[in-house]
């Protein structure tokens, strides 16, 4: 049976039972708003774990000053019908004032990872998720956290942050779910009017395109992203905010292709932002005598 847990300690009471017992937790970290790509992840911590653990939390500290906080989408009660039919143990729902009590005033700062990419555009957004990743680890204390692939560069500081402070928690990351079209599964989606999800899946055919050109035998990044550009431009509602090619650790931009680099982008389509990435590969030719 599902239990929601809102205190801290009661959290911290209901770990230390299972741990007690010796139950490994599988954790999926979440602010609600629930779709395929999230359930995906559920149920591979069910497969793994003795116990399942779901946090729902808009994390205060990861909007920006006029980001969509206040407008950001609240469903707990479906959200507690999927997740109990997805046989979720827990699921724990603070508030805001919980996680950050008066006199608050802890950051968790990554070097040279923050700053690029979406961290450049919305300064301040992975020190956010730090912190709230950290807060609940450390609350949790899973055997296994479970992440998307969307939100890649998410991905990325949460792996060099368990590693730098050597917590003791395994990181798995889970492929992107998308529709039937294409479009990455997002809680972002539910902004977008019809006309506007026909104008994102300009997204995934720009990132269709350039896996494409790498198919060809294209290197070049900066070519890759210009014919990637022309895909976006030529939706009326889409405006850019970046495209890039990275290293998947650094999250360097790269001048020539390696197998296994990302391609990254963020795009407006409307007044809604959506991110979408994809691993690039060499398709290895074999030749028969």
């Amino acid at each position: 049976m599902l239990s929601v847990i809102t205190a801290i300690k009661d959290i911290k009471q209901c770990i230390k039972t299972l741990k007690k017992t010796q139950r490994t937790i599988g954790f999926v970290p979440t602010m609600g708003a629930l779709h395929e790509g999230h359930l995906s992840l559920v149920r591979q911590a069910r497969k793994e774990n003795d116990k399942v653990v779901v946090s729902i939390f808009v994390n205060p500290l990861q909007f920006g000053k006029n980001e969509d906080l206040k407008q950001y989408p609240r469903t707990l009660d479906n959200d507690c019908k999927l997740l109990s039919h997805e046989g979720v143990d827990v699921v724990f729902h603070p508030d805001a004032s919980e996680m950050y009590q008066d006199g608050f005033c802890t950051s968790v700062i990554l070097e040279r990872l923050e700053d690029k990419l979406c961290g450049k555009l919305r300064p301040g957004h992975f020190r956010g998720v730090a912190v709230i990743v950290l807060k609940l680890f450390n609350l949790i204390k899973p055997d296994i956290a479970y992440f998307g692939q969307k939100d890649f560069q998410q991905t990325v500081v949460i792996k060099r942050m368990v590693s730098d402070l050597h917590i003791d928690v395994t990181v798995k990351i889970l492929p992107t779910i998308r529709d039937e079209d294409g479009l990455a599964l997002s809680s972002r989606n539910a902004y977008l009017s019809e006309t506007e999800k026909k104008d994102a899946l300009c997204l995934f055919n720009a990132l269709r395109k350039a896996q494409s050109l790498v198919n060809t035998g294209v290197e070049n990044t900066e070519e890759i992203v210009q014919e990637m550009e022309k895909i976006i431009t030529s939706c009326q509602s889409a405006t850019i905010d970046y495209i890039s090619i990275v290293n998947p650790e650094t999250l360097e931009a790269e001048q020539k292709v390696h197998s296994g680099n990302v391609v990254t982008l963020a795009i407006r389509i409307g007044k809604t932002r959506l991110i979408d990435n994809i691993i690039l590969f060499f398709i290895m030719a074999v030749l028969f005598m």
